[in-house]
């Protein structure tokens, strides 16, 4: 009788914890989730509403109108198809090259490893407008200036996309290597037919990350290009605050920003379970 009452403590209390994990967790959504319901809201408001005070939750009357303004007031297709550009660029020149460097600092033995890696780590932890200027200089001596290329350049190497696939290709056994030198597999032919192969999840982790920094990247963009059809989504949002008189119309720009996110969102949806994957296998150890 004792040990079924024990039993029964031990369930009760068990629930109570998945109970609180799972309150924790629905808070945790709620409140990731209400900064999209309160952009989503204030893009169907008018301008009085958006800025009243106190705050005005829901829209007395929905203003799609402002979705037809941004539109007007933005040439999206250009933005959309600057920021394509720039994002397939980038994740492309961060998959091939951080899959080479991360599959060399993981598995070749080779002089001054440790300090390139070193120099990969620095380059991480330092702030990334510290790059600004000499990164300026490249594209002005190249005449890159107010184009396409420029906002490719900086995107080329990826020191994060490095160290991410270092630490995945580093939790592989050697066993395999073994079997491709058995099969007379040079060493670009295990990286390539064996060990690419297994990152599958890593790069696409990496390519969804890269995408994202991409997206939202508002600097760059803004320093190297001065024409509004060479922007990108964020830099151009960024045109709409204070364009009438110094007053912003947040309306506007919301719906302007929901127009720019929805893509991310649906990659993020559709390509999930392979990021969680490929961050989990990441940090998995051999």
């Amino acid at each position: 009788m004792n040990f079924q009452t024990m039993n029964i403590d031990k369930m009760k209390e068990e629930n109570i914890n998945k109970i609180l994990v799972h309150i924790v967790l629905i808070i945790g959504a709620a409140t990731m989730l209400i900064p999209f319901i309160w952009m989503i809201l204030t893009s169907l408001k008018s301008f009085h509403e958006a800025t009243s005070v106190p705050l005005t939750i829901f829209p007395k009357t929905l203003k799609f109108e402002n979705y037809s303004s941004v539109m007007e007031a933005l040439p999206f297709m250009y933005l959309y198809f600057n920021t394509l550009i720039m994002i397939a660029a980038r994740i492309v020149c961060a998959l091939v090259f951080s899959s080479m460097a991360g599959y060399a600092f993981a598995r070749i033995k080779f002089p001054g490893s440790k300090i390139l890696f070193s120099l990969v780590l620095v380059q991480m932890m330092v702030p990334s407008q510290i790059f600004l200027i000499p990164q300026y200089l490249i594209v002005l001596k190249l005449g890159w200036l107010d184009s396409i290329p420029a906002l490719v350049v900086p995107g080329f190497v990826s020191a994060f996309g490095t160290f991410l696939l270092m630490q995945f290709f580093k939790a592989l056994p050697a066993e395999l290597e073994e079997a491709g030198v058995i099969e007379g597999c040079s060493q670009w032919q295990i990286y390539g037919r064996i060990m690419l192969p297994l990152a599958k999840s890593s790069l696409i982790a990496l390519g969804i990350f890269t995408a994202l920094f991409a997206w939202k990247e508002l600097m760059w963009p803004l320093i190297v290009n001065m024409s509004l059809n060479k922007l990108t989504l964020a830099a151009g949002l960024a045109c709409l605050v204070g364009q009438y008189e110094d007053i912003t119309d947040f309306s506007v720009l919301m719906a302007g920003a929901f127009i720019a996110i929805w893509p991310m969102l649906l990659i993020f949806v559709i390509f999930q379970k392979k990021f969680v994957e490929g961050i989990a296998l990441t940090g998995t150890k051999g």
